[in-house]
């Protein structure tokens, strides 16, 4: 019976330190037959088995189907709860039915955010994506800036002179923002992630006067007129003041709807 809470937490952490992606599977509910006891556990690290047993067989090979699916819903809930019935949906000759929880770990880094600037806006965005599930980059030239963001696991500061060279290590599903401290910082960043990258989403505050300035420099550097369409600005939603605090709810709105509805 997989329901010893010692040994479970002692794999669970240990698994969990290895920074892979995790499902733990647990039985909630018993009806009738079952082929294992109520609180069984299981782990899958990267969809193999890396602890225990809810039963074996087809009860199991159904559970680690359902939690690969589960795993590939990268922004749906963290926690999902089945019930199933052995005979009609597992096609086992026994009858009864049988409930699991499955909770996902260490998925945070499928929302990957990376900021260039620590400014004001930059402070307050930092500050509330670090309240989400996600993992944040933050870089800028000025370490003063950096060092006024707070420490956290999920949040990297890179000090880097030429920001745009950080351009060739950001994934392409990342969602990158840039606000240094204006247009002629901006724009060489633009310019690399145009000419070597396509981002979920690339967005760059200012105003659309802003945008106007960008593209046309853009373009001297010989970005075509067809990318220079495909960064955001200004960006935010159109919602409140502008305040700091504001911009950054207006900013993060706007992270969130591109990252449910995969605008």
């Amino acid at each position: 019976m997989e329901n010893n809470l010692a040994e479970f937490g002692k794999t669970f952490l240990e698994l969990l330190s290895q920074k892979k992606e995790l499902v733990v599977i647990t039985m909630t509910d018993v009806k009738g037959s079952a082929p294992q006891n109520l609180g069984a556990r299981m782990i899958l690290q990267d969809g193999e088995i890396a602890y225990g047993t809810v039963g074996g067989g087809k009860v199991e090979a159904h559970c680690i189907a359902f939690a690969k699916e589960f795993l590939n819903d990268k922004h749906g809930t963290k926690v999902s709860s089945q019930t199933w019935n052995l005979q009609r949906d597992i096609k086992m000759t026994c009858g009864g039915e049988a409930s699991f929880m499955f909770e996902k770990y260490n998925t945070a880094s499928d929302w990957n955010i990376v900021i260039f600037g620590a400014g004001h806006v930059s402070q307050a965005l930092t500050r509330l994506l670090l309240t989400l599930d996600c993992r944040l980059t933050v870089i800028d030239n000025r370490e003063e800036w950096l060092s006024k963001l707070p420490d956290d696991e999920k949040l990297t500061k890179i000090h880097s002179l030429e920001m745009e060279n950080y351009i060739s290590e950001i994934p392409a599903d990342a969602f990158v923002v840039l606000m240094t401290m204006g247009h002629g910082t901006d724009v060489p960043i633009l310019e690399k992630a145009l000419k070597n990258k396509t981002f979920t989403y690339l967005g760059v505050i200012g105003s659309d006067s802003k945008r106007n300035r960008m593209e046309q420099e853009l373009q001297k550097r010989e970005v075509s007129k067809a990318r220079c369409k495909e960064f955001i600005c200004p960006i935010g939603e159109k919602i409140g003041t502008n305040t700091p605090g504001e911009i950054a709810i207006s900013i993060g709105a706007q992270l969130l709807k591109y990252r449910d509805y995969n605008l």
